[in-house]
């Protein structure tokens, strides 16, 4: 299982590390290795979201995940992503783009950073709307009850994920937006404008995508629910249930990228911190991404999110932490080391309520053994 699963991770490994002695010498493959670590640190929530999801589609797309999904985070999110905010940002042709990049590391740096108040705005709505419409649901089964109760009944009025989303956006552009430090430079700029807009957009791409991704689910578990109980739904209009899991899946799909774009947000800006080097970024970011896809399958295939019901909780709750920090490094700092903890801090604690929670339920008294007290040696 664990070779099947994360044996293209070795590989590509492996592969990475060789080419960056090759290219850069040991200097490089020691920032590829430690850029790798960084993603993996920064996204291991990202990971356990990705498994929630993943685990409603069937084996091809899960392979999809894995074959066109690797190839759309690590060229499309971790090099063409940033050289096309710089086209952007700095209204240069792709050609210039591209060459800016490649020629000119500092430039580029300095432009993708510029760039960072609108990028952490949208990405920040973004996750900010996950980890809202997962607090705001009643659940059966509830992490931290004292919280979660009150904010389930909250959740009852429409709506009030966009309301608090918004709110949250206006204090951020009328605060930490007004003045934001101009990279390389003594001065701040006011980024007001730029922000309300980029984090509009994040929450109408969230309203969009997960809205018909949720619609095709919702069709597909009716299809399910016919099918049991030996109605004939699937045939309804002509549809099959396989054609509708496949739309179903397929929304899904672009859901699940976006959320990784999302993520991997501040896995590029905090490159920068230890490269400028484009291509070093994407292969040591690419190696990251890969072990989170793998671990997002592990974690399907091992059914871990439901023997460990509470790592759903810890990871939206990372998603909230992520969300509130993306938004605050607009005008502020904040080390990457910091950001990668705090996720890993609250899985953690997730993973061992779940642990006492499964012993509770079993009843150590009578001598029998769950799953979790076997995977942790108690």
């Amino acid at each position: 299982m664990l070779l099947k699963t994360f044996g293209w991770s070795f590989a590509v490994t492996a592969a990475g590390l060789a080419l960056a002695g090759v290219l850069w010498g040991w200097q490089g493959l020691a920032v590829v290795a430690i850029l790798s670590v960084l993603e993996i640190s920064l996204s291991f929530d990202n990971a356990v979201i990705n498994a929630g999801i993943l685990r409603k589609m069937n084996p091809f797309w899960q392979k999809m995940f894995l074959t066109l999904g690797i190839l759309i985070a690590v060229f499309g999110m971790r090099l063409v992503f940033p050289v096309v905010i710089v086209a952007i940002t700095a209204k240069l042709g792709p050609i210039e783009a591209v060459k800016v990049a490649v020629q000119d590391h500092d430039r580029y740096e300095q432009l993708v950073t510029s760039a960072h108040p609108a990028i952490a705005a949208f990405g920040g709505m973004f996750l900010l709307m996950i980890f809202l419409d997962f607090v705001f649901e009643d659940r059966d089964i509830k992490w931290l009850a004292w919280l979660e109760k009150p904010l389930a009944r909250l959740g009852k009025l429409d709506t009030l994920s966009i309301v608090v989303s918004l709110v949250v956006l206006l204090i951020a552009a009328t605060t930490v937006a007004t003045s934001v430090p101009v990279h390389g430079g003594s001065g701040t700029v006011d980024k007001t404008a730029t922000v309300l807009l980029a984090g509009v957009g994040g929450l109408v791409t969230y309203l969009i995508v997960g809205g018909i991704s949720g619609f095709f689910e919702d069709r597909l578990e009716e299809e399910e629910d016919g099918e049991e109980n030996g109605a004939a739904l699937s045939q309804k209009s002509g549809a099959s249930v396989v054609g509708l899991a496949g739309k179903a899946a397929f929304f899904m799909f672009l859901y699940l990228e976006v959320i990784d774009a999302s993520f991997s947000f501040d896995g590029v800006i905090g490159a920068f911190a230890i490269t400028n080097d484009i291509f070093a970024m994407a292969l040591g970011l690419g190696i990251g991404a890969m072990y989170i896809r793998s671990l997002t399958v592990f974690l399907v295939r091992k059914g871990t999110l439901d023997d460990y019901v509470y790592l759903e909780h810890g990871a939206h709750y990372a998603i909230g932490a992520l969300a509130v920090i993306l938004l605050i490094t607009i005008k502020y700092e904040i080390n990457e080391v910091v950001t990668g903890l705090i996720g890993v801090v609250l899985i953690g604690l997730a993973f061992f309520s779940s642990v006492l929670r499964n012993r509770r339920e079993s009843g150590t008294g009578n001598g029998s053994e769950t799953k979790a007290e076997v995977a942790t040696g108690v």
